[in-house]
């Protein structure tokens, strides 16, 4: 099993930062992409950004040049830093990440967390 604990959402204002963390512990061959995913209320859950196992990036339109996705291959963790911040980016964020074992691929959600985008 992999566990995924996720940290740093929080309240913010609008044109704030933050930064999210999503760590991968447990067992595992190796971790290959790691994303973002956001879902606000009524809407369905969406990708945010996605950094795969070589480094190859990928984001929302909605987060170009304001949002950096990275990950720290040593402690299998994965960062979402977040600059800009408007309204439409309050959401729960989740990571989700694609892990191999024995040969076999699964993906992990983490638990969420929310940020909220308010004055």
């Amino acid at each position: 099993q992999v566990q995924l604990v996720e940290s740093g959402g929080g309240l913010v204002q609008p044109g704030g930062s933050l930064k999210l963390s999503c760590a991968a512990s447990g067992m595992f061959n190796s971790i290959n992409d790691m994303g973002w995913y956001r879902q606000a209320p009524g809407k369905e859950r969406e990708l945010v950004a996605l950094i795969s196992t070589f480094g190859n990036l990928n984001y929302a339109d909605s987060v170009k040049g304001r949002f950096t996705i990275s990950r720290n291959y040593a402690n299998a963790t994965t960062y979402l830093q977040m600059n800009s911040l408007k309204y439409d980016d309050t959401a729960v964020y989740y990571c989700k990440v694609v892990v191999t074992m024995f040969g076999r691929t699964n993906d992990y959600w983490g638990q969420g967390t929310q940020v909220t985008v308010s004055s």
